[in-house]
């Protein structure tokens, strides 16, 4: 809600006579918060119910985190703008500890992203990994309540949402790379639909846009799922695109990674390159060993 609400005023800044209203709706996602998404359906219920919502007519765009957007949209949907990216680091969120480091053996910590997962029993194996479902509020009451010594959140939406005070430290991308999308906001509409993409064309971030677009293009190179753990992070500079990657068992115990620059106007032939250097690396087997665990 408070991205959709973020968009309304954005909109209404640039077309400041024109009427923009909020349809609110609950998606599958938002309702199944005793399992972990990769046991029920992966990233498509944070956006069907929008999708159909669309479909109908009821709708004209819906605002998604784009981390929680497939990788292949059905047909006849499109993105039609990416948004500035807020920060995209993960954070660490605890009531009496001071970092990841910091937490004593047998501690436990609340995460149902397989790729914090598998980051964090590959640096902290010493720790105990529980999945944690629902909004911030309940996430951090969950945590509060003394369910967990520590949860990882991302970083984006505790700042959205005014929390930052409860991010005790932020996890860098060297130590924690983070999922395709994370802290970018996306615009999808049905497709065919010309003069929406113009009215959006403004919110769009082009150095954003790049950048996402190389890591999805990595993620769908390995099913674009959420049921295994990869991470994939690219960076704009002096119009260089970089991509970091990784691949990893949930026990972090076999991990590829890759790192590659390229053309910023080439983003998904760099995400594919990157794809075949994790390849090399038998990330598809690693990935196999993630299914049949």
């Amino acid at each position: 809600m408070w991205q959709a609400e973020n968009v309304r005023a954005r909109l209404l800044e640039l077309y400041p006579h024109s009427t923009v209203e909020i349809l609110g709706m609950t998606t599958r996602g938002d309702q199944i918060l005793d399992r972990t998404l990769s046991k029920v359906g992966g990233k498509g219920l944070f956006v069907k119910e929008l999708e159909v919502a669309m479909e109908e007519g009821r709708a004209d765009l819906a605002v998604h985190s784009l981390k929680d957007v497939p990788m292949e949209l059905p047909e006849g949907f499109a993105l039609a703008a990416v948004l500035e990216r807020e920060d995209p680091r993960d954070a660490f969120v605890s009531n009496d500890h001071a970092s990841l480091a910091a937490l004593p053996a047998g501690a436990v910590v609340g995460t149902s992203s397989l790729r914090r997962q598998a980051l964090i029993s590959a640096r902290y194996p010493h720790l105990v990994i529980q999945p944690l479902r629902g909004n911030l509020d309940t996430r951090l009451g969950k945590l509060d309540r003394g369910d967990y010594a520590a949860i990882i959140l991302a970083a984006a939406g505790l700042k959205r949402l005014g929390l930052a005070s409860r991010i005790r430290a932020f996890i860098e991308p060297e130590d924690s790379l983070p999922a395709p999308g994370q802290g970018a906001m996306a615009i999808e509409i049905r497709a065919g639909r010309p003069e929406l993409v113009d009215l959006l064309a403004p919110l769009n971030h082009a150095d954003t846009e790049h950048a996402v677009r190389a890591e999805r293009q990595l993620s769908r190179s390995f099913g674009g799922s959420c049921q295994v753990p990869l991470a994939a992070f690219a960076t704009v500079t002096q119009g260089t695109l970089q991509l970091r990657a990784m691949v990893a068992t949930p026990d972090g115990k076999r991990i590829a990674k890759a790192e590659v620059r390229g053309a910023v106007d080439a983003p998904e032939a760099l995400g594919m390159q990157v794809a075949r250097e994790l390849e090399a690396q038998d990330a598809n087997a690693i990935l196999a060993a993630c299914k049949t665990e």
